[in-house]
């Protein structure tokens, strides 16, 4: 599957002003400045479509983009806010965290989320805690490693090997892991794969 074309849509304060959920969806989430938009916009090779900023937080809405392919095929492609530290308020964070929970739970027309963990540092807790309440969901997820070019080779698949284990210590299984890298040209392939299997099947049924 090739992307054609890729629209912004809409930014939405809350599930209920998000587009009717006719289209299937597939989101990207992670802690602040993990390298969601940066990655919306690799993925559509559109870098002014998703707004990039080097300050966390700066995503605050649920963010949608129309996405068409190769073979006519529709679907949202979702930017969704970070969660954990971020230079905003208590109040927003906990209003963030709200909606972004009844997104994920409640949006009947999700069919895949990622999940951006950065793979330049160690395991963070926010990231182990946040999967834990994905698998006990049964969200169907995806993990991606980011950031994968800002560390020497060796010190990431460190701290890929420490996230593995940490993940198998919380008794979480078979989760598909995925590294990207822009600069590597890395990763892409395999995320457009998965979406081009969820999209057929959609397709077929």
């Amino acid at each position: 599957m090739k992307i054609k074309s890729a629209k912004y849509i809409i930014s939405s304060p809350s599930v209920r002003l998000c587009p009717e959920a006719t289209l299937s969806e597939f989101a990207f989430i992670g802690r602040s400045n993990v390298g969601k938009s940066s990655l919306i916009n690799y993925l559509t090779n559109n870098g002014g479509l998703a707004k990039v900023s080097n300050n966390p937080g700066k995503t605050r809405y649920i963010n949608h983009f129309l996405i068409n392919t190769d073979d006519n095929s529709q679907f949202y492609l979702v930017d969704l806010p970070g969660y954990g530290y971020a230079k905003v308020s208590k109040t927003d964070r906990e209003k963030w965290g709200a909606f972004i929970e009844e997104y994920i739970l409640n949006r009947t027309n999700l069919k895949i989320l990622f999940v951006l963990v950065d793979s330049s540092i160690p395991p963070q807790k926010t990231d182990l805690e946040f999967i834990a309440w994905l698998n006990y969901k049964q969200i169907n997820f995806v993990v991606i490693m980011t950031k994968n070019d800002k560390k020497k080779p060796k010190e990431i698949l460190a701290n890929l090997a420490v996230f593995k284990k940490e993940i198998t210590d919380l008794k979480i299984k078979e989760i598909e892991i995925i590294p990207v890298s822009s600069l590597k040209k890395q990763g892409i392939d395999q995320v457009l794969d998965l979406i081009g299997i969820q999209i057929n099947e959609d397709n077929h049924n």
